[in-house]
């Protein structure tokens, strides 16, 4: 009778220090799992942010500013556009070879 009431009391004994190990593991990935969604939402916050930043860096008049204040760009207008016509190449100009050609046959006027 007492080996089995020292079996018993082992048993006891190895499960009580099982359910405090599984408990201990289970705070342990709470706190864990917690802290990952904690991460998360400040993510998401910080995403957020961007968003409205990219946005905000985005809007027409803001690029045209800098286009004309960094790289000296400017709107087109019907006195600084240059038109180029394309003429039909002749039967003449298609037995034509070399380099030149190639502007003539295109039709591209200098």
């Amino acid at each position: 009778m007492t080996r089995l009431n020292l079996v018993l009391l082992l048993a006891v004994l190895v499960s009580a220090l099982y359910l405090v190990r599984t408990q201990y593991e289970s705070r342990r990935l709470f706190v864990a799992l917690e802290k990952a969604a904690s991460q998360a939402r400040n993510l998401e916050q910080e995403h957020e942010r961007l968003e409205v930043d990219k946005r905000a860096q985005a809007t027409p008049l803001r690029v045209e500013r800098l286009a004309r204040e960094f790289l000296h760009m400017h709107a087109a207008s019907p006195a600084l556009t240059q038109y180029v016509s394309y003429r039909e190449p002749t039967s003449a100009s298609l037995g034509t070879s070399g380099s030149s050609s190639t502007a003539v046959s295109r039709g591209v006027s200098p």
